[in-house]
Order: structure tokens, then sequence, then C-alpha cells
């Protein structure tokens, strides 16, 4: 693709202190009832709408966003951040082997929680936006031969389809799939797609929004088939289900930390050793970090924090995914129980969906003002990087809902310091707002 010229790399080349505790018990639940489950949510709280100047801390159901900093994650981070401060590029003393030690053996530990066959596969980056940025932005920057084509799904997560807009605009060629009414991508579509300009697929493992789970094994195989790389966004998957790249032909895989219990700032791209070789074109100049594509100081802290919480996730994979299950189906049959016209987004529980996700349309209610109403429950209407927008969810008009319905949709993302009891406070909870809302507005007038 003739894009502005940069240079090209090819892939290939070579006892927790107190505070520590306080913040935990909040993050993962004390085991006694908060401020807001005792109603003592204060008048000052009850106001604002913003988080930071809360004093209480409401149930939080919003997994999909971010979640808490394992205890255990900041206990291995914490050396490098105070005696072990070595920057892992200063290679004449030993506080830089010591912090490049540290930065390999993440590398390595995180290379294997996703089958990768070497570690200098793992490319260290800011997060998932600048993960897929990279894969994208890399692909068609650096491609030959007239390649500028990706084809990618209506449904991506914005860090794709804005991306994709941006090198359109630039002169690529874009194709978008539409998705099923479960929000899931046909790939005989894909297959459809792909022509001889085609540089890069791109689909999602998992969407953040009605957790669909894509047929990424599937797509990877027609990918390899016809010898173009595969690009998928993990950053509901990883550490939430299994993935493998090399069984599901994925050559650039991008997640994050904060996403499973991991500290914010830090992710990964996934740059798969692959005939013909991947060329990606850096985003970032000065230095030659990480194999040259992504340069600047590596934050150690944050890295070691990023692999320590990964195979936390892995030690208890499958049980903590069959409790999440367990808990988004009794919320989800409570809710049933409680109150009419409601609409399940997404596959049907125990389909081909991430376990701790649930997205339900309240029909007849805007969710943004229910939200407002419900302070001692953390909840979303979609995307936390879309929800700036004030539009519908693209995912949602995507399988088929109208603008009215998109707008009733709450979406619940139930992780790992969320128990049965505060599942049945919050499906009380919104039966009775939303029961009082209904009522409201069928008497014309808002309480």
């Amino acid at each position: 693709m003739q894009l502005p010229a940069k240079a090209v790399c090819e892939t290939g080349s070579s006892k927790r202190p107190k505070a520590a505790r306080s913040q935990a018990t909040r993050a993962f639940g004390s085991g006694e009832p908060s401020e807001v489950e005792e109603g003592r949510l204060s008048g000052a709280a009850q106001k604002t709408r913003h988080p930071a100047k809360r004093t209480v801390h409401p149930i939080y159901l919003d997994h999909h966003a971010t979640t808490p900093l394992d205890p255990r994650v900041l206990e291995a981070m914490q050396p490098y951040l105070t005696e072990e401060f070595g920057n892992a590029s200063s290679s004449t003393h030993a506080y830089g082997w010591a912090a490049e030690a540290a930065v390999e053996d993440a590398r390595e530990r995180i290379a294997r929680a996703i089958g990768a066959r070497d570690p200098s596969e793992i490319v260290f980056t800011s997060g998932t936006t600048e993960s897929d940025n990279l894969a994208i932005q890399g692909v068609l920057r650096g491609a030959r031969g007239g390649r500028d084509h990706v084809v990618t799904s209506a449904v991506e997560h914005p860090a794709v389809l804005d991306t994709c807009l941006a090198m359109e605009k630039q002169g690529a060629s874009i194709t978008r799939l539409p998705v099923d009414a479960e929000g899931r991508v046909d790939p005989d579509d894909v297959a459809r797609a792909i022509t001889s300009h085609t540089a890069l697929v791109s689909v999602m493992t998992a969407n953040s929004e009605i957790g669909t789970l894509q047929p990424v094994e599937a797509i990877g195989a027609i990918c390899r088939e016809r010898e173009v790389p595969f690009h998928s966004d993990a950053a509901q998957a990883v550490g939430k289900l299994p993935v493998d790249v090399g069984r599901s032909g994925i050559d650039l895989l991008a997640f994050c930390a904060h996403k499973l219990y991991g500290p914010k700032g830090v992710g990964a791209l996934f740059v798969g050793e692959r005939r013909p070789r991947i060329r990606l074109t850096p985003l970032l100049y000065g230095g030659g970090h990480e194999r040259g594509l992504r340069s600047g100081t590596l934050p150690v802290p944050l890295v070691v924090g990023f692999a320590k919480a990964v195979e936390l996730c892995l030690e208890d994979l499958t049980p903590e995914a069959e409790r999440l299950a367990a808990l988004r189906d009794r919320l989800w049959e409570r809710l049933q129980g409680e109150l009419p016209d409601l609409r399940l987004n997404g596959p049907a529980p125990g389909g081909d969906r991430l376990a701790g996700n649930l997205n339900v349309c309240f029909l007849g209610i805007e969710a943004d003002a229910l939200l407002l109403r419900l302070r001692d429950v953390a909840l979303s209407t979609g995307s936390a990087c879309a929800s700036s927008r004030g539009e519908p969810s693209h995912v949602l008009a995507a399988i088929g809902l109208s603008p009215q319905q998109a707008r009733s949709a709450v979406r619940f993302g139930i992780g790992r310091g969320n128990r049965q009891e505060e599942i049945d406070r919050v499906a009380l909870r919104l039966a009775e707002e939303v029961a009082r809302a209904r009522k409201a507005r069928a008497g014309g007038a808002l309480t």
C-alpha cells in the first residue's frame, strides 16, 4: 500500500503493605456489607455522576471495561517499583540486567500462555488499542504488491474500526462484513471477501458488548489457505477462555493486562513467525526496542504484573469460567422472573458466549437514565471506549436492533470478585427501578 514512507521491520529477527490489603479488600470483597448495601449512600454521592467523588463502592459489574488489580499482581510488581528500578535496556550494570531478566521472564510466560512458539513473538505495547493499530497500520504500510485491502467485521472494537476508517481515508480498501443475529461472522463470508489485494483479515476473538465468541479457528484456516495474515483483538478472551494462536491460525493477536486483573498501561501484540514473513511498519521510532517494532523504555513493573495476571487467570481458568457462567445464568433467570419485556442480546447462555457476559434490553426504558438511578451498582451500556460518543451501539445495530431498542440495553460484566448475593441484589434493584420507570412512563411523567 502506498502510504507515507516509513521504515519497515521484518518480524522473525532474531507480605503485602497495609494499603494494598485495603485496596484489595474493596476490590475483591471483604465479606461485609458496603455502605451502599446497608443503604447509607450519602447525599453528595447521590448527586454526582463522577465516581472519583464517591465515598462508597457500588457492586461492580463492569468487568469488560476494566478489572481491579489483583493484590497478588501488585505484590509481584512492587520490587520493580522500588529497589529493582533499572531500565531493561541498560546493558552495562546490574540494575539493567535485573530489569531485562524480569522482562524476558515475563515475555516467556505470556508467550506460553497463548501458545506462541517463541518468546520473541511477543511485542510489548501500551495496551490493546496500540496493539491493534500496530497490527493494522503496520501491515498496510509494510505491504507490497498492491495489497491495500483489509477484511474486518461490523462488530469490532473501535480500536479496529476507527483504525480501518483512518486507513481508508489514506487510500486503503476496507470490507466490513455483516454478522448474524447473535453477532457471529460467517467464515464463508470471509473467504468470499478475500482478494488478491487483501493484506489482512481482522476479526475479534470475543465481543465485549454481547459476549459472542467468533469462529476464529475456521477463519484462521481460511487465511492460512489463502496466505493472508490473520489479526484478532483478544482483549476479552485472554485469561477468560483457552487461547492458542497456533491452533487458531492467528498471526497477530492483540491483548492487554487490565482486562484480566493486571495493571493499566501495558499490552502486547503477538507477531507470529510465518512464511512469508509479516512485514510491519512501526508506529513509534526512537531506540529500536522490541525488535524495532515498538520503541520506548519498557515499563518493567507493568510487564511483570501483566505476566503474573495472565498466569493467575490460567490457574483456575475452567472452574472460574463455570462459576461466572452460573452467576450470569442466575442473573438472567432472576431478571426474567421479575420483569416482562426483556430481550437477550447475543448468544443464549450456555452457547458460544463469554462466561461473565450478559446484555439485556429493558424495552421501553432509556438505559442511561436507568443506570443513573442505580447508584449502588456499577454497570454500562456498552464499550467504555465508545461510550463518550453518545450514539447507539454499533454492535447492537449490526445484529438488527433499532436505535430505540439499542438505547434500552445494559451490559453486565461479571468478574472474579462477584458473589451470588450480589447478583441477587442487582436483580432486585433492577426490577425495582425498571418497574418504577415503566410506571412513570405509563403515567406520562418522570419521577
